[in-house]
């Protein structure tokens, strides 16, 4: 089973633009974020870690990519494998950094999470760095790469091989008893993949664990404070760290907001809403009538369904590889036109541009080489929920689902069951705690027509943070994400909060 949407996918669009022109928490003891009281976690965990010293050193290349430049640097960090037992075993995390430009007086670290879950920090960052350029002012910019993910114990569930097998052969729509048992025998055999690849780790990547990660982080960092910014998924992990630890919450800016009221179901219900209002603002843009577009793309699927089609090589597009391609170019208008251009070729019978494009989202290269970001994001997401549908459910939610988008319900009401299908370990909560009395105003931006992470989430969270502690945000734009999106209404306000501490009003709109 390949991976389809979560709660948000890093910033796939910057990575088609870029690269393509191709190519979405609980602790470790009683399933809340916060602990038995649900009142957060001051102390943290691995107290006697946090008087570690960073070797801080030029940046290897990652793995199929190439080495940063000079002004980055890395590091790794040691922190507990079990909070619950802060003096025992430990791992690694891998940690980059640019320091300050010294242009203004120095506030401290700007930690970044870019998504996922199951993102590389560590790679991200210097891809998206001149985005940030005005943060770097006084700021040392640092990411890193979560358990779980990449360079820190990252989680490998199946090899290149089966996993191209699964994009090619397990229909994500399955229309007959034949299908439906391959489905859920590939997710089974998946979650038994990862078990055996991360061992003891596989119960210890939680949202929670990573936020007491941040904690121990910021005080080798030498920062009173965490300052943070989190996007897409990383904004669950900035609401579980502000829940946890509300006293040591600096200036924290939260940007393609995940729902935090939503549980499995929510969520996938959230983002097939929010993926099909993206793909009706995009026949809009081009004077067409969303409906009929939208049907037009279900038919083709349906041909699909049927009978994969040809591509310039000697693999087939398959309904699940289509689907992910249109999905993807949805996170930008800039990726729009990709869209018009492979729908176009796929109408002649050519499936080339549309696998290109699932190709580039799920992080395949030419040679056949998978990244692992889908297997950590799912060993973290299915750690850190509880729901385990059953195919009996998922099956009486379908009708519901393609009512909400045609396009992508089917896909995304199978996966209520079929993503943490017999999972090898327990879920952790419903959905995550983020309430955090006491903390200072935390920025949280909406854009109104975000697919992954939909609007209506931004608002949720900001209220769940609390009264005096969320402070809302709309943006009325396109796209996964808002700051650096081309609004400088956004822009400037998320600099003003970050640089110079100035928290905007609740509710202040920037107009596109």
């Amino acid at each position: 089973m390949q991976r389809y949407v979560r709660s948000a996918a890093l910033a796939a669009a910057g990575v088609l633009v870029a690269g393509l022109a191709v190519g979405c928490g609980g602790s470790s003891d009683d399933g809340k974020s916060g602990g038995k009281d649900g009142k957060g976690d001051e102390k943290g965990g691995g107290q006697g870690l946090a008087s570690q010293k960073l070797d801080w050193d030029r940046c290897d290349a990652p793995e199929g990519g190439t080495a940063p430049g000079s002004e980055w640097q890395c590091a790794t960090l040691k922190v507990p494998l079990d909070y619950a037992k802060p003096g025992g075993e430990t791992i690694d995390l891998a940690l980059i950094r640019a320091r300050t430009t010294g242009k203004g007086d120095r506030i401290g670290s700007l930690v970044f999470n870019f998504g996922g879950p199951g993102g590389s920090g560590v790679s991200s960052l210097p891809s998206f760095a001149d985005m940030y350029d005005s943060l770097r002012e006084r700021y040392d910019l640092v990411s890193f790469d979560p358990r779980g993910v990449g360079a820190s114990e990252g989680v490998r569930c199946r090899d290149d091989k089966a996993t191209q097998a699964a994009e090619e052969k397990v229909d994500l729509t399955p229309d007959t008893p034949a299908e439906e048992k391959a489905y859920f025998k590939d997710a089974a055999d998946f979650g038994a993949g990862c078990a055996r690849g991360a061992k003891k780790l596989i119960g210890h990547i939680s949202t929670a664990d990573a936020a007491r990660d941040m904690d121990l982080m910021r005080q080798v960092l030498g920062d009173d404070k965490l300052h943070y910014m989190g996007i897409s998924y990383g904004t669950e992990l900035g609401g579980t760290y502000a829940h946890l630890f509300p006293k040591r919450v600096g200036r924290l800016a939260m940007d393609a907001v995940v729902d935090p009221s939503a549980d499995s179901v929510g969520h996938a219900e959230n983002q097939a809403r929010g993926f099909q209002r993206a793909l009706d603002n995009y026949f809009k843009s081009r004077g067409q009538d969303p409906k009929a577009g939208t049907k037009k793309i279900a038919k083709l699927f349906e041909r699909l369904d049927a009978e994969p089609m040809r591509t310039s090589g000697d693999r087939k597009l398959t309904e699940s590889l289509a689907s992910t391609g249109v999905l993807v170019t949805l996170y930008s208008k800039e990726t729009w036109p990709m869209l018009t251009s492979a729908l176009a070729d796929a109408e002649k019978g050519d499936g080339t541009a549309l696998l290109r494009l699932a190709d580039a989202y799920n992080e395949r290269d030419p040679s056949g080489r998978y990244s692992t970001q889908s297997h950590s994001q799912r060993a973290i997401s299915c750690l850190d929920t509880k729901a385990r549908s059953t195919p009996e459910e998922a099956k009486k939610r379908l009708d519901r689902f393609r009512e909400i988008s045609p396009v992508f319900g089917g896909f995304l009401g199978w996966d209520t069951a079929g993503w943490c299908y017999d999972w090898p370990v327990a879920g952790q909560h419903d959905s995550p705690e983020v309430s955090a009395p006491g903390a200072a105003p935390i920025l949280v931006i909406g854009n109104t027509g975000d697919p992954a992470t939909p609007y209506e989430g931004a608002r949720k969270m900001a209220d769940e943070l609390g009264k005096g502690v969320g402070v809302h945000l709309t943006w009325k734009g396109e796209g996964h994400g808002a700051y650096g999106n081309g609004s400088d209404c956004v822009d400037d306000t998320v600099d003003g909060y970050l640089l110079k501490g100035e928290v905007p009003k609740d509710g202040k709109v920037c107009e596109s």
